[in-house]
């Protein structure tokens, strides 16, 4: 999601984390690891693309407002799939939930999924 190559399925295509107040832990990570920032408009606030030393883009802090307000607020990973739809019913066929239904990002969509342990995880297909 970060890059524009093509990401390979079962890979981390990207990681963000979804909270309350982005701007306080946008700064919180800006001071302890060093991260510089991007600002995303989301109409009417921003959300962050989180910046590392090379410049390369390495996750983003979001705001748990409109489509984020169902994210749980932890780092979340964005596993590349190849079919959306299929993993979704394969997630909650082996047991699994469905957190947040599929919708579109970045060119491509993602959904969000609660394994039958209780850990969530994104899946995105390009």
């Amino acid at each position: 999601m970060g890059e524009t190559k093509k990401q390979t399925v079962g890979s981390i295509g990207w990681r963000d984390l979804t909270v309350e107040n982005a701007d306080e832990v946008r700064d919180f990570y800006k001071a302890v690891v060093g991260w510089k920032t991007e600002a995303v408009d989301m109409g009417g606030y921003s959300d962050y693309v989180m910046v590392d030393a090379n410049g390369e883009h390495v996750g983003g802090v979001c705001h748990a407002r409109g489509e984020n307000a169902d994210i749980p607020s932890q780092w979340m990973l964005y596993v590349v799939v190849e079919d959306l739809a299929k993993s979704l019913a394969e997630a909650t066929e082996c047991g699994g939930e469905i957190v947040a239904p599929i919708r579109g990002l970045m060119g491509g969509k993602m959904a969000v999924v609660k394994d039958p342990a209780g850990a969530v995880i994104a899946l995105w297909e390009e």
